[in-house]
């Protein structure tokens, strides 16, 4: 359906317009569940904002309806440059149609609902909405120490762990929560990528003089996935200047990464021990008490009912990242409200069949490989009958691997392992076990090992 650009009276009447046209192009069920209660809060610049009834719903336009609602909306009203989307109830006072009631600009927070561009900062992240579980709240705690002396303790504040584990949403809340408490304050959000490209394009612009004075002026950096400046040495390079002159300046520095800065290859040296003199916290992958606080929270934010029991379900089956518990759980959402009401723990089950993951197989030779290059050892040594201790300890953890993570039978390790007798699988399963209660270098190999498994 072509529309030729119109004027319309009130920005009720454009928007009735819009949604004849999607009635007709989409399913009327489809139609009744995502477009309801929404309209247009306002029209300004271009910019066409359009109120929706909760961040659900929100974000389904975006991944769903955006290129449809924006066709719609430029038939009509050539101006239109962009959609955006706010979570708002409508007031009773906008349905007059008066410009001046239309124009609620001034008394709704967009503030609230958009990024930032001088500071990259997602207002959604911050700590009112980030679940604490014992998994997290080492992290959560030591962010909290960082706030209230930013700059002071804690810095760097070096966060690591698995992709999906809360990382971003952790270290944004703290920019958020430095920018909203601290008044002048300067933070700064960035990829490792974007600082890469950014410093890239300074050398080909021969700007880098202002990529200096840009990355120096805050009053916090927070930067994520410094992973990826791995074999970039002019950019690390450029980095650690950045740091010193920051961190000589009594300003905090935030760094997430998806492992612990000791194993980050091809990363230099002195950036490492850079990243070494504050603290370092791992947020490990959440336990089902955690899943499942995590799923409740989200539902309730989205405004949806949803069952003790397929919350629990959900936390039991899928063990991954928190973002494939949302996927999981927005699509228990989507049916829900298809279906307007509770799904039953059946459907559920039917619905997430192909989100629940089984543990992949490793052979056992991929996992002594993994162990021997991780330790820097020849892998043949694993198997011979040596007791220097720079083979001991790669064989006990490999041992423990294929024990605790692969219910491997005791027997059928020491077999595999040089012909050992059970006894001395036993042992060593028993003296990793007890050693990572005091050593926190070997559980930092665990987890790193676990990882790269």
């Amino acid at each position: 359906m072509n529309t030729a650009p119109q004027s319309f009276k009130t920005l009720d009447e454009l928007w009735d317009s819009v949604l004849a046209e999607i009635e007709v192009t989409i399913s009327k069920q489809l139609f009744g569940t995502w477009f309801k209660d929404t309209y247009i809060v306002k029209e300004k610049e271009g910019v066409v904002s359009v109120g929706v009834p909760n961040d659900f719903v929100r974000t389904w336009f975006i991944d769903k309806y955006h290129k449809l609602i924006l066709k719609c909306l430029r038939d009509r009203l050539e101006t239109v440059r962009s959609v955006e989307y706010i979570v708002s109830k409508r007031k009773d006072d906008v349905g007059s149609g008066r410009k001046e009631d239309r124009e609620i600009g001034s008394r709704l927070p967009l503030k609230d609902f958009y990024i930032d561009k001088k500071d990259n900062l997602n207002p959604r992240y911050t700590f009112d909405s980030f679940v604490v579980g014992p998994f997290n709240e080492l992290a959560y705690a030591a962010a909290q120490a960082v706030i209230k002396q930013p700059g002071a303790i804690y810095n760097p504040f070096f966060l690591y762990g698995k992709s999906g584990h809360g990382k971003t949403h952790l270290i944004q809340a703290i920019g958020n929560y430095l920018k909203e408490t601290y008044q002048g304050y300067q933070v700064f959000y960035v990829t490792s990528e974007k600082f890469a490209v950014d410093y890239i394009n300074s050398v080909k612009s021969n700007t880098v003089h202002s990529f200096k004075e840009k990355y120096r002026k805050y009053d916090a950096l927070i930067m994520d996935d410094v992973q990826f400046l791995s074999s970039k040495d002019k950019t690390q390079e450029e980095l650690f200047h950045v740091f010193n002159t920051l961190y000589d300046s009594g300003k905090q520095i935030v760094f997430s990464s998806d492992m612990h800065p000791n194993y980050l290859n091809n990363m230099e040296d002195r950036l490492k021990s850079r990243f070494n003199q504050g603290m370092i916290v791992d947020i490990p992958a959440p336990d089902k008490d955690s899943r499942f606080a995590i799923l409740q929270a989200k539902a309730e934010h989205a405004g949806v009912s949803i069952s003790h029991d397929v919350i629990d379900l959900l936390a039991a089956s899928i063990e991954g990242n928190i973002r494939e518990l949302e996927g999981a759980l927005n699509s228990i959402i989507v049916q829900t409200q298809l279906k307007e009401r509770e799904l039953t723990v059946n459907e559920a089950k039917s619905l997430i069949r192909n989100s629940i993951k089984t543990k992949k197989t490793i052979a056992i030779k991929d996992i002594v490989r993994l162990v021997a290059d991780f330790y820097n050892i020849e892998e043949d040594l694993i198997h011979k009958k040596t007791r220097k201790k720079e083979v001991v300890k790669p064989r006990q953890v490999i041992m423990y691997l294929l024990r605790e993570d692969f219910n491997m039978a005791y027997p059928t390790i020491g077999q595999k392992l040089g012909g050992r007798d059970h006894t001395t699988v036993i042992h060593s399963y028993e003296k990793v076990k007890e050693e990572l209660k005091t050593d926190a270098a070997l559980v930092q190999d665990l987890n790193q090992l676990r990882a790269m498994l």
